[in-house]
């Protein structure tokens, strides 16, 4: 299976908690004005690679805690991103995601598509909602503007509505890796 990317950063520390790889997919309907990322808007653009080869550059980075899928747009590739996310689950490092789509988009879509429900599943944050350059603000962690949430998946999941993430990022690192 592949993927088509914008780019990829071996050891990202504001993408999510920790030292992280993460890997910007290319597309994005979002279009959001202002947006961090405009060259991942062209779902033609980037490069493609297969996820044998994602995979690969995962294994060998060691160091990282964990892996964030960002774009673009992920939930575009959600066939490729949920193939990403079974591996890195697999290698017992945590999943951060990022999207345009706010949780309950996300949520109500996962009923009718596996591909999305098992990315959902695989992740341990969401970062969620389209970035609004009125809302942006640049103390917030991990996200742009104050509309975007911090969502933690596992909980949000289980509940079946929106769980706003805790902030303890140890404890939970530790309890959704079995390391820190």
């Amino acid at each position: 299976m592949k993927m088509r990317l914008a780019g990829i950063q071996t050891d990202s520390i504001v993408d999510g908690p920790g030292v992280r790889l993460s890997v910007y997919v290319q597309g994005c309907s979002h279009r959001c004005n202002g947006c961090h990322n405009p060259e991942t808007h062209d779902p033609r653009g980037g490069r493609v690679i297969t996820i044998s080869q994602l995979v690969g550059l995962i294994d060998a980075n060691k160091g990282i805690d964990g892996v964030t899928i960002s774009g673009g747009e992920p939930f575009e590739q959600a066939a490729a991103a949920a193939v990403l996310a079974s591996e890195i689950i697999k290698r017992g490092l945590n999943l951060v995601i990022y999207s345009g789509y706010t949780f309950e988009e996300l949520l109500e879509s996962s009923s009718t598509n596996q591909d999305i429900r098992n990315l959902l599943a695989a992740g341990l944050m969401l970062v969620d909602g389209p970035f609004i350059l009125a809302d942006q603000d640049f103390s917030l962690a991990y996200r742009g503007s104050r509309n975007q949430r911090l969502i933690d998946l596992p909980r949000s999941l289980a509940a079946g509505r929106a769980v706003e993430w805790s902030g303890n990022w140890d404890l939970e690192i530790y309890h959704a890796t079995g390391r820190i």
